[in-house]
């Protein structure tokens, strides 16, 4: 969808990518997701062919790229994801904790984003496990969803992991449940200091097997001094940990996740105007208490920032742990209902809705009404091929 302007990313990309790509190296990732977004909804991915049964006014329907960097697409994938996670709730409140690697770290993860980020994953999911396994605290085992997020409003790079936990588990001897305070899950400083020491352990082991790439702005760390004076002044710093307030049962926790999971680094309905060659668009300040202003950039300099947060190729951005793993979800879950009393979910069909059904079903808009009478639906006439020898023009 595109923005208040009518002006959107593809737009932009269109426009520039091409100077863009010719002007810096791009990894083979950035690039397809680039062509991805350029093309989406146009005639150079095919589509479809319909005439209104009332009116008989044609329409064609190009396909989506349904690539997850693109901010066309996420919409109903994201609704179709949120449906089969509610099987996984439980009717107990949830807590959302962000995990977030200091700035000074960026420039490893600019080189080396699976590295990082898989290190990120593995570091804040094993602390909240040990963490609340640990009696002092709450005893329990614990089950973790968490999802990436590499960016921050102005869409520099900013790594942070939202993880959204239940608020107790079983106990430890797996014989009762054991619930959280309603108000409290579990020491922000604690977790700080744990993390801190797990990852700054998992990136020296990174770094001694030779499994970071030190070249460009990186390069000075490629001297044991210097890397081990940087891994000395992140031990001394307080890593930021933020616990935030309970929510409700699995229905709020529905609506919770629905601001995370599919989020993409920029939204088109930001964009404000195009301008020469400078792109304006809408952030949160945060210093400002989330006061909504404006910032100005070169279509170029947006284009590399948006960059930023392209995904190496297969990666996993959210993920599970603990009680949620994948291999044993079903049947953990199924002792924690047990435990808490509650009756398992009712079966669910495993038939995969269209697209058009879905729509009307979250929207109440019915996608095959004919804009142009009113009155008639859209039919389907013929498959249109995607172009050939080129994208479709701006």
């Amino acid at each position: 969808m595109a923005g208040t302007s009518g002006l959107d990313v593809a737009h932009i990309f269109r426009l520039y990518g091409d100077a863009f790509r010719q002007k810096h190296r791009l990894c083979r990732a950035q690039l397809r997701a680039m062509r991805a977004i350029e093309e989406c909804r146009t005639a150079a991915l095919g589509g479809h062919l319909y005439r209104c049964d009332e009116c008989s006014i044609e329409k064609n329907c190009y396909n989506s790229c349904r690539n997850r960097h693109c901010p066309k697409c996420q919409g109903l994938e994201k609704q179709r994801w949120l449906e089969r996670r509610r099987d996984d709730l439980l009717p107990v409140p949830y807590f959302h904790v962000v995990f977030t690697l200091p700035a000074e770290l960026n420039i490893l993860a600019l080189g080396n984003p699976e590295a990082i980020y898989n290190l990120l994953f593995h570091c804040a999911a094993q602390t909240l496990i040990e963490i609340a396994a640990d009696p002092k605290h709450l005893g329990v085992r614990l089950g973790v969803l968490a999802v990436l997020h590499t960016w921050g409003q102005t869409l520099g790079l900013h790594p942070h992991l939202h993880c959204i936990v239940p608020g107790g588990g079983p106990s430890l001897d797996g014989k009762s449940w054991v619930s959280a305070s309603e108000k409290f899950f579990l020491p922000v400083q604690v977790l700080s200091r744990v993390f801190r020491g797990k990852f700054l352990a998992g990136l020296r082991k990174l770094y001694q097997e030779g499994r970071l790439s030190l070249s460009g702005g990186a390069e000075p760390l490629s001297h044991p001094v210097v890397f081990n004076d940087l891994l000395d002044r992140l031990s001394r710093k307080s890593w930021c940990v933020y616990s935030k307030p309970p929510f409700g049962g699995p229905e709020q926790v529905l609506q919770y996740l629905a601001r995370y999971t599919h989020r993409v680094a920029f939204s088109n309905h930001r964009l404000r105007r195009l301008d020469h060659d400078q792109v304006t668009f809408t952030y949160k300040d945060y210093t400002q208490g989330g006061r909504t202003r404006e910032m100005t950039l070169p279509a170029e300099a947006l284009i590399r920032r948006f960059l930023l947060h392209i995904l190496p190729d297969r990666f996993v951005r959210i993920r599970y742990y603990g009680l949620l793993a994948n291999r044993h979800r079903k049947r953990e879950l199924d002792r924690c209902r047990e435990l808490l009393g509650v009756e398992p979910p009712p079966p669910r069909s495993e038939e995969r809705e269209d697209w058009q059904t879905l729509y009307l079903r979250v929207t109440g808009k019915d996608p095959t009404l004919c804009e142009h009478c009113g009155r008639g639906h859209l039919q389907w006439v013929k498959k249109l091929e995607p172009l050939t020898g080129g994208r479709s023009p701006p």
